[in-house]
């Protein structure tokens, strides 16, 4: 999925131009997608001459980052709230459960999108 880089964008609108559905709109000085109503077409990507439209490959350290310190927090407030050291381990297994089946959705939705793929290959 798109994102603009706020520190490289100059807020000139070209990409807003490119937009085949009106999702992008300028926001304090910088575009911004609606992501809600984007149809993932990357014309803004090739329409911006500030590479300030980037792709979402790039933050996945960031969102792994944020996905462990959210998974700590909920160990910690577990072992808090719960009043139960055991709490805290518990709340881990937990979480990968939780991500094992966000691994698992997204390779059925990869197989079944593969096999979308074939029909117009």
């Amino acid at each position: 999925m798109p994102w603009i880089d706020k520190d490289i964008c100059t807020g000139c609108g070209t990409c807003i131009e490119e937009c085949p559905v009106d999702t992008i709109y300028i926001k304090d000085e910088a575009a911004e997608i609606d992501m809600e109503n984007c149809i993932h077409c990357g014309l803004c990507h090739d329409a911006c001459p500030e590479n300030a439209v980037r792709h979402d490959s790039e933050k996945i350290p960031e969102r792994v980052e944020a996905n462990i310190s959210k998974t700590k927090k909920f160990m910690m407030d577990c072992e808090k709230y719960l009043n139960d050291a055991q709490e805290k381990e518990k709340c881990l297994k937990r979480m990968i459960r939780y991500f094992k089946s966000e691994k698992l959705i997204a390779e059925r939705t990869l197989e079944e999108l593969e096999s979308i793929k074939l029909q117009f290959d």
